[in-house]
């Protein structure tokens, strides 16, 4: 049963996992660059997150799938850039991961296929990834309602 989110905290997909959980009053966490950096700047001090001790993104990413059982992944599309790298760390960890392409899903479709998903691989711990807001502007609200919608099977 799923029982905690974890993200890289940056903007679009990441964030609003976080928020999501937040919202619905489920745990979270995660690890972000030191200075807390994403790039709207430095994350507000209300998310409650580690901090890691270098700046980079790569080793955030590596670090939350670690902490992670699995790792769910939203896109409007192919996956590319950061979304890329992190079905390659999951796969390189072995863990399992699961490739949301909101272009093909409703909001309805891709929470129903999420819980499945994560029963299926006994996730307890969810890393949320995906787009950040510069490179996907609709990304945010898409994972929140999604993320929102999950969460509400978990209280």
């Amino acid at each position: 049963m799923l029982m905690k989110i974890v993200s890289g905290c940056q903007t679009g997909a990441d964030i609003a996992g976080i928020d999501a959980a937040m919202a619905c009053g489920f745990p979270y966490d995660g690890w972000i660059p030191k200075g807390r950096r994403t790039e709207a700047g430095p994350l507000d001090a209300r998310y409650q997150v580690q901090e890691m001790p270098t700046d980079g993104y790569p080793k955030r990413t590596k670090q939350n799938i670690i902490d992670s059982d699995g790792t769910v992944i939203f896109v409007h599309g192919k996956l590319s850039g950061g979304s890329s790298l992190t079905k390659k760390i999951a796969v390189d960890r072995k863990k399992p991961y699961l490739y949301l392409d909101m272009n093909k899903y409703s909001v309805d479709a891709a929470a129903d296929d999420l819980l499945l998903w994560v029963d299926k691989n006994q996730i307890e711990v969810l890393n949320v990834a995906g787009r950040s807001a510069s490179k996907d502007k609709e990304i945010y609200a898409v994972v929140f309602e999604v993320m929102k919608k999950a969460l509400t099977c978990f209280k």
